[in-house]
């Protein structure tokens, strides 16, 4: 017997039109995608007029993507949803270096730097010795690992967004451990710095009375052969919006000390070792 629509019966005259030769994870993902949709109009009892807003902000969303701009994206992380995914996608045990998201601004083959040299290529900021060791879950030193590091300057821009402002790999590097299984370079101490705020899902965040700021961090991919890779941040724990980032990658392993430094080359010390688990 045909199942015809009805606002009871929407979920199961929905699903019942997926085909017989459907891969059976697409229809696993698809019949729970239909059952919470329908799940939440229901729920919220949707009207005509916020459907149709709905509509129109996916529709501004993706008018306003680019090569240079992924709004969808951000707004997959203004939701949670990345990091839902990531945390999910890396699930590490107790002691392991959590994962967190990458961000947009990661640049690939970054230049490969002698260890302890600095990242900083314009000058600005206050200067911070980044120090730390690669380890695995047992303690022990692991030598040849990658550690690909980049962070915005002390505008609280990335090189990428200032092409013409900025020298090319500013605060950014790869540095490969030794038999210490340590690493060692100088960079800034990071800023705080906005989403980008102008589209549709500022627009959003200030009708929910949210900020578009991420806490000050210092992102890290770190590698080594054997070991799951770690794409990751260090934050800076005073920061004033440690609490309520806008893409909610903080956690609280992840919040890194910063030192002053009185007597040293930088103005600061931000010590924080790696620890990785097999592959």
């Amino acid at each position: 017997m045909p199942q015809y629509f009805s606002e009871d019966a929407s979920v199961d005259a929905v699903n019942a039109r997926m085909g017989e030769d459907v891969s059976p994870r697409l229809r696993q993902v698809m019949t729970s995608l239909i059952t919470h949709l329908h799940g939440f109009i229901k729920d919220v009892q949707l009207t005509q007029e916020e459907w149709a807003f709905a509509v129109d902000f996916l529709t501004r969303t993706g008018q306003i993507c680019s090569e240079q701009r992924q709004e969808f994206i951000l707004l997959s992380d203004t939701l949670g949803v990345s990091m839902l995914v990531d945390a999910i996608g890396n699930r590490r045990p107790s002691g392991a270096t959590e994962n967190t998201v990458l961000g947009p601004f990661h640049v690939a083959d970054a230049p490969r730097r002698e260890m302890g040299v600095s990242i900083s290529a314009d000058g600005k900021g206050e200067t911070c010795l980044f120090e730390g060791r690669v380890l695995d879950a047992a303690g022990n030193l692991i030598e040849g690992a990658c550690l690909d590091v980049w962070s915005d300057n002390a505008d609280g821009f990335y090189d990428v967004q200032q092409p013409d402002a900025q020298p090319r790999w500013n605060n950014r590097g790869r540095f490969t451990t030794g038999a210490d299984g340590a690493y060692r370079f100088i960079g800034i101490k990071p800023v705080s710095y906005p989403i980008p705020y102008d589209g549709p899902v500022g627009k959003m965040l200030a009708a929910l009375g949210r900020h578009p700021y991420r806490p000050a961090h210092m992102h890290f991919i770190v590698t080594a052969p054997g070991f799951q890779t770690v794409v990751t941040h260090t934050f800076v724990g005073d920061d004033p919006y440690i609490t309520s980032d806008a893409v909610f990658g903080v956690k609280d392993t992840l919040v890194a000390p910063f030192e002053r430094v009185n007597d040293g080359a930088t103005a600061w010390r931000s010590p924080f070792d790696f620890v990785l688990v097999p592959s």
